[in-house]
């Protein structure tokens, strides 16, 4: 019996040292790695003190927000001409010396959105011929009422001239003018830009006033428009000039006190309003010479006129305006009689 129990106990020492034997060798051929301290931040060792049960800290990758980004309005270019009277169509007039060497040289320049002309367009059949003749029969243009237009017939075919339908892709029109005047006044958008048509011979009772002012209902009108948008650049036009200015290349004057001036009180107050609104240029015509100047914050731009060599008491012009996103630049082409036309002046509508 004695040597029974003492072969077991034997026996259950040589099993004990066995198993010593192959951890230790396990633990050579594994060794032991702290794996909480890499893949966990360090841990308050106070916090753990006091914790009454580990919960395992999980680290949280971010996940990255995606924020949508508006792609810039791409840039583009608009042409303005003015009193191209009788210089125009087919026939004797169909000359470059005349308004159509100013749409070519338009057409030269690069692509352009559209043309405003800012009056004295008569006939106004006969200048859009000449318009589909250089820069094509489905290039947007956009003529104004000017004191030369106020007879029944052409004033009868600007009332009729479908601004939906000019060009490929007729502007998106925002406003169609006041009571009487819906034809010849109404605002469009174009890219970042909104633009105002107006007649300045626009009145309560008609569209012919031998005035140019901007009455009442025109104020009215003007001031709803400008309030409903929220365009980056804001361009008005009308035929006659708030402050007539000299020609810059001969000092020509014309018409002062004879245009939004004759009426200094709604002149001011129309002013009042661009400058309130941010419009960033009011540009018209009417004196045949050519200025660009700031005026209580505002531009004014005169385009002289574009009839070539019909009238040389101030050399014909062009103006491009270029708009690039938050800039607005300018370029002046003028020609003197029986001469093309070169870019004398450019600048910053700023």
């Amino acid at each position: 019996m004695l040597k029974k129990i003492s072969l077991i106990i034997f026996s259950l020492l040589l099993v004990t040292g066995c198993t010593d034997t192959l951890f230790a060798e396990s633990q050579d051929a594994f060794p032991t790695q702290n794996i909480a301290s890499e893949t966990a931040p360090p841990v308050d060792e106070q916090l753990l003190k006091t914790a009454t049960m580990h919960i395992p800290i999980e680290t949280v990758t971010p996940v990255p927000t995606f924020t949508p980004t508006i792609d810039p309005e791409p840039p583009f270019t608009f042409a303005i001409t003015s009193d191209m009277t009788s210089r125009v169509g087919p026939g004797m007039f169909d000359d470059s010396v005349y308004f159509r060497g100013a749409c070519e040289a338009i057409a030269m320049s690069g692509p352009t959105a559209f043309m405003v002309s800012v009056g004295d367009v008569f006939p106004p059949a006969d200048t859009q011929w000449t318009v589909d003749q250089t820069l094509g029969e489905d290039y947007p243009w956009y003529p104004l009422v000017g004191n030369h237009d106020v007879y029944p017939e052409p004033m009868a075919w600007l009332r009729n001239y479908d601004i939906e339908q000019n060009g490929r892709q007729p502007p998106n029109i925002v406003n169609t003018g006041p009571p009487d005047c819906e034809e010849t006044t109404y605002s469009f958008d174009y890219s970042n830009a909104h633009f105002v048509i107006l007649n300045v011979y626009c009145d309560t009772h008609n569209d012919v006033r031998t005035d140019g002012a901007i009455v009442d209902a025109l104020y009215n009108w003007l001031e709803a428009d400008l309030a409903q948008t929220d365009k980056d650049h804001i361009f008005v036009f009308g035929h006659e000039p708030a402050f007539p200015q000299p020609d810059e290349d001969n000092g020509l004057v014309r018409h002062l006190g004879e245009s939004l001036d004759k009426y200094p009180i709604t002149r001011n107050r129309f002013w009042s309003l661009l400058k309130e609104r941010g419009v960033a240029a009011y540009i018209t015509g009417h004196t045949h010479a050519y200025s660009i100047v700031k005026i209580g914050g505002v531009w004014q731009v005169d385009a002289a006129h574009a009839m070539g060599n019909r009238e040389q008491s101030a050399l014909s012009t062009f103006i491009l305006i270029h708009v690039d996103g938050d800039i607005v630049t300018y370029e002046t082409f003028r020609a003197g009689r029986d001469e093309g036309y070169t870019m004398r002046y450019s600048g910053l509508l700023d």
